[in-house]
């Protein structure tokens, strides 16, 4: 836990879920100059927040809190962020009820006055995000964005200005910009272009051919990523009702892949994503019949699930968190995992080599081996005793 300190007031905060070793903070120089900008504090005029305060993509809540005394609307794609915001609204003393939490998948506000844009890393989820929430912003709107300048491109600012208005950005400061776009009431407002769907490609087993819906954000959201592509040609072969999970599922071409192979088994979908979830439940049910059985689950991984209720997770975990490379995640899922699994439960993961997950894998479980690889991935295989 760090303390973020603004003119007003020091906030104490933390990531979700809270690790001693995780070396990250919750907000960084991006929000900060957000929060200064909003103030005053950078010598202008400060921003008249008495409006509706709409805040999209805050990623550990720490613009939603310190913001809390002005009821805002907090909008993400993040089941953890949203998990964040709360804690840090309750560590801080604040109601949880001063913040109103949305998901991508709500419907927005009809009315915005002051929108603050976190700009993800995902370009895709930006676009998205635009064109749902332009309906609601009007000529006297304010709109600042907010990110690490190599965060912010050319292309980031071309959708500010297409969808919202004419956009400009500030200088660097501790390597962070923020977007300033005044809303031009005249431009047409059209829907997103989101969701994307493609066929998958032949010989990727039972998903052959098969069609894929892909929300805004999702990673690998126009094609089939290679590591996936790798783990779909070595998934093992069962029968029987299995309850089986796909585990960070994305948009489930995993989970389906295992559903198709052995229609006996009932696949649970997870991911802490929103759009994830949705594209997983929408490629399930267009290639399944009536009598297919899944469940979808937006949360913080197997925490979800009963203990010893699984006997197969399969696992393609992220190793970034936003910007930065970490193991963090893939940890959380690899210690969740073995505890929703049943004595002889299996986990199946794939990965880059060079991340070495077989050395946790063992330290977790005792025991994993390497079921396939090639010089970019490796399959493995743990099981609980």
């Amino acid at each position: 836990m760090n303390r973020l300190t603004t003119s007003g007031a020091g906030y104490d905060l933390a990531r979700f879920p809270e690790d001693p070793r995780d070396p990250f903070r919750a907000w960084d120089a991006a929000d900060e100059y957000l929060l200064r900008r909003l103030e005053g504090t950078d010598e202008s005029e400060p921003v008249d927040l008495s409006g509706a305060v709409v805040v999209v993509g805050d990623r550990w809540g720490a613009l939603s809190t310190v913001l809390a005394g002005h009821r805002p609307v907090q909008i993400t794609d993040s089941y953890l962020a949203q998990r964040a915001t709360l804690a840090n609204l309750d560590r801080n003393g604040v109601d949880a009820h001063a913040v109103r939490l949305l998901s991508a998948r709500d419907t927005p506000p009809d009315r915005i006055d002051v929108l603050l844009v976190r700009v993800p890393k995902s370009l895709a989820l930006l676009e998205d995000q635009l064109h749902r929430l332009a309906p609601g912003v009007h000529a006297g709107t304010v709109v600042i964005g907010t990110g690490m300048a190599k965060e912010i491109h050319t292309s980031t600012l071309k959708l500010f200005e297409r969808i919202i208005g004419p956009t400009r950005t500030s200088l660097a400061v501790k390597k962070a910009r923020l977007v300033f776009c005044t809303p031009d009431p005249a431009l047409a407002r059209t829907p997103s272009p989101w969701p994307y769907r493609y066929d998958l490609p032949e010989g990727v087993g039972p998903v052959s051919g098969r069609t894929v819906t892909n929300h805004a954000g999702i990673f690998c959201a126009e094609r089939l990523d290679i590591g996936t592509r790798f783990f779909l040609g070595h998934l093992p072969a069962r029968s029987g009702p299995d309850r089986v999970v796909d585990l960070g599922c994305g948009n489930g071409v995993v989970g389906l892949s295992a559903a198709l192979a052995n229609p006996e088994a009932t696949v649970t979908f997870i991911d802490e994503s929103y759009q994830a979830v949705a594209s997983a439940e929408e490629t399930f049910r267009a290639n399944t019949g009536p009598d297919a059985k899944a469940d979808f689950v937006v949360g913080d991984g197997p925490a979800q699930l009963p203990p010893a209720s699984v006997d197969l997770v399969l696992n393609n975990p992220p190793f970034h968190s936003h910007q930065a490379t970490t193991d963090a995640t893939a940890r959380n899922m690899f210690h969740g995992a073995r505890a929703a699994l049943r004595q002889g439960g299996e986990l199946w993961v794939v990965g880059n080599r060079h991340l070495g997950y077989h050395t946790q894998l063992r330290r977790i479980f005792g025991n994993c081996i390497t079921v396939a690889g090639d010089p970019k991935f490796v399959v493995l295989r743990a099981v609980k005793r």
